[in-house]
């Protein structure tokens, strides 16, 4: 690094540092707690989000690419990931009609079960160490601090 650039870099305020390092913890802490509290059922965050988003799909099944973007893993990881849930009996893969190198994720009737058992505990968690700590006032102005930064990082996805 240069000196030149040590004095252009525009360095956090106290206060912007407070803030960032803030929402790293709480990023963290939140992720850990969700975690432990999937633990007893057997299935980690990832697996969870994997879950969710099969049982919202149209009959409970996503190409492999799709699943990939929405969980925001590589297509390597979530290859791996459903490996494991396959085993697991929670989901299939299965052909796709109109891509003969396509795969679709299936969420199975086991799977579908174990989401109907573990998602009023999530919700339940996530109620427990987030939602019911904050006012309805302070939700709805973390959410609209948080979608333009969401916004801008869902536009530097689909760059190189």
């Amino acid at each position: 690094m240069t000196a030149e650039s040590l004095t252009e870099t525009r360095w956090l305020t106290d206060g912007e540092q407070s803030a960032w390092r803030t929402h790293l913890e709480v990023s963290r802490l939140l992720m850990y707690q969700l975690e432990r509290d999937l633990q007893p059922f057997g299935l980690t965050n990832n697996d969870y989000e994997i879950l969710v988003n099969l049982s919202e799909a149209d009959e409970r099944r996503m190409r492999m690419s799709d699943l990939a973007a929405a969980t925001l893993q590589s297509k390597s990881r979530l290859s791996h990931q459903v490996t494991r849930m396959e085993a697991a009996g929670l989901v299939r893969r299965t052909a796709c009609e109109s891509d003969r190198r396509g795969l679709f994720a299936v969420l199975t009737d086991d799977g579908w079960h174990l989401m109907q058992r573990v998602a009023p505990h999530h919700v339940a968690s996530v109620r427990r160490h987030f939602i019911d700590i904050l006012t309805p006032e302070q939700l709805d102005a973390l959410h609209d601090a948080l979608l333009p930064v969401a916004g801008h990082l869902r536009g530097q996805r689909s760059r190189p």
